[in-house]
């Protein structure tokens, strides 16, 4: 009895797995492509220059070409409106990375709430979400901030 038990619970065990896998699932590039839509989000005006940029910085930082990007922007577009929260994304993010590099992230998501050469407050709160929810000092959320800015002349 034990045996058959423990073989239904293989088989369905391997089906969920392989029915979990595909389009939802989320990988490094994905949790960092979807914090960067959700700070262009942040004001409810989606401009290009805040699209071009978010492009620009997947291209250099997970080195994607152009079709790879524009897979990523669309599958992810989707999954950061219907998510409740952003944990599921900055799990990934915290997963692998170490503090410096998730200060890193940060400041890219300041270039992209710079990006239309204005900075909303809205932009500016869900920054400040995901620096705590990725355990970066405050301190070094205004640092990164601070040096965003200059590198922008704003």
């Amino acid at each position: 009895m034990f045996k058959k038990l423990k073989a239904l619970l293989a088989d369905f065990s391997n089906e969920l797995q392989q029915t979990n896998k595909p389009e939802n699932s989320i990988d490094f590039n994905t949790g960092l492509a979807a914090l960067l839509v959700e700070v262009m989000r942040a004001d409810s005006k989606i401009e290009q220059s805040e699209l071009d940029k978010i492009a620009e910085i997947l291209k250099t930082q997970c080195e994607l070409d152009e079709s790879q990007v524009k897979v990523l922007i669309d599958k992810v577009r989707p999954m950061v409106e219907a998510a409740l929260d952003l944990h599921q994304f900055v799990k990934e993010v915290n997963a692998k990375t170490s503090y410096e590099e998730r200060m890193e992230v940060i400041e890219l998501l300041w270039h992209v709430a710079f990006a239309d050469g204005h900075l909303d407050d809205y932009e500016d709160h869900i920054i400040r979400k995901i620096s705590s929810l990725m355990y970066v000092a405050h301190v070094d959320f205004v640092a990164a901030k601070i040096r965003v800015q200059e590198s922008l002349d704003i």
